[in-house]
């Protein structure tokens, strides 16, 4: 074996927070831009502009999504068993709207009714808004605790309900999942677009910005206030077996900060969060685009991070029976299968991103409206 136990339990760890922030950042882009179809356009070919942006990429960009769940499934199976049947409904209302976005590329300009039009765009607005809410919603709940218990068969049991996931502080977590998504897509149009568009775009990345540093304040004040933590009592086996009900988990008010001020180190996630978003908001003010769209990916990846690294060493806290909540040390596959798997992502995983980095270097450049009219395949 290259690693481990405990090595690999942490190399996977580390590859589902890449693969998450991976998806955000990617795919944040497409449902940003989604988002701002009925506020940043003021013609139907401004809106065409907006959807052939990310039209040729939006498809190539949910590789991420689709490797996250692959990853969950494979090597994190009680977390897959435990969050897809308790967060069904959710996981039901992402995936249709996700499945609107295709329809909504392609059937838009079928017709040239504004009525049929209209409808589509709605369509695409939900496809980017809901998935971009309910993710940070979820997020918000796992911070909290997820109502479940694994029995005697440890078989997950879900004891809540949908409505109750809607709750205040994970909604606030779902406006900040929106606005960093939409500043991520203000931040690619205003690369991708040209004139009054990319002066408009450039105005949204400065209200997401600002809209996603006073919502991550809010939240960790929030957080380190009202909101009941998790820590495990006693010694863990982290080459154990994975069996979540051999360890002893209490409530704590600060179980949260408790690996930063540990490790102060780690103290550069919500910094990058912080800065990543204000140095959109000025380079996109001062006109630099490319930056401005890196800056805020930073901010993605800040803000990710730094609940991954609170939760540290748990992926999901139960808030009903604590002893059955998922750690990083008891909640994965075995050692064999996430040596395989690895080397698996070893090999496909350069492969994917120079493949996409070749489209995106292809694809550069903006859309203009004399592209969009004169190509039969627009959108």
């Amino acid at each position: 074996m290259l690693f481990d136990y405990e090595t690999l339990r942490v190399i996977w760890w580390l590859l589902l927070g890449v693969l998450l922030i991976g998806f955000a950042i990617m795919d944040g882009f497409d449902m940003g831009v989604a988002m701002l179809l009925p506020v940043m356009t003021e013609s139907d070919a401004e809106k065409r502009i907006l959807i052939n942006s990310v039209g040729p990429v939006w498809e190539g960009n949910q590789v991420w999504f689709i490797l996250g769940g692959g990853a969950i499934f494979a090597a994190w199976p009680p977390l897959y068993a435990t969050a897809f049947s308790g967060f069904y409904v959710a996981m039901f209302l992402i995936l249709a709207a996700l499945i609107l976005r295709p329809v909504g590329f392609k059937f838009r300009s079928k017709l040239e009714s504004p009525t049929w039009r209209r409808v589509w765009d709605l369509a695409l607005v939900l496809g980017g808004g809901v998935p971009s809410l309910i993710f940070g919603v979820a997020v918000g709940n796992v911070l909290q605790g997820v109502p479940f218990h694994f029995n005697e068969d440890l078989l997950p049991v879900y004891e809540g309900g949908f409505f109750a996931l809607l709750n205040p502080f994970a909604l606030l977590c779902g406006l900040l999942s929106v606005t960093l998504m939409v500043t991520q897509g203000a931040a690619y149009l205003s690369i991708k677009t040209e004139g009054a568009l990319r002066e408009r775009a450039r105005r949204w990345v400065q209200r997401g910005g600002l809209a996603s540093i006073l919502l991550f304040a809010l939240g960790g004040l929030w957080l380190a206030l009202g909101i009941e933590s998790y820590a495990i009592s006693g010694g863990i086996d982290t080459n154990g077996p994975s069996n979540p009900l051999v360890k002893e988990v209490v409530r704590a008010e600060d179980g949260w900060f408790a690996n930063y001020a540990a490790h102060p180190w780690t103290m550069i996630a919500p910094l990058l969060g912080f800065l990543g978003a204000l140095a959109a908001v000025g380079l996109a003010r001062g006109g630099h685009a490319v930056t401005a769209f890196i800056a805020s990916s930073v901010a993605i990846f800040g803000v990710i991070s730094t609940v991954g690294l609170a939760m540290f060493p748990f992926i999901l806290p139960s808030s009903t029976s604590p002893g059955s909540s998922i750690t990083v040390w008891d909640g994965s596959s075995s050692h064999l299968t996430l040596q395989i798997m690895l080397i698996a992502t070893a090999i496909f995983m350069p492969v994917i991103i120079a493949y996409t980095s070749w489209v995106f270097r292809v694809l550069r450049g903006p859309v203009t409206e004399e592209q969009v009219s004169s190509n039969n395949q627009a959108y």
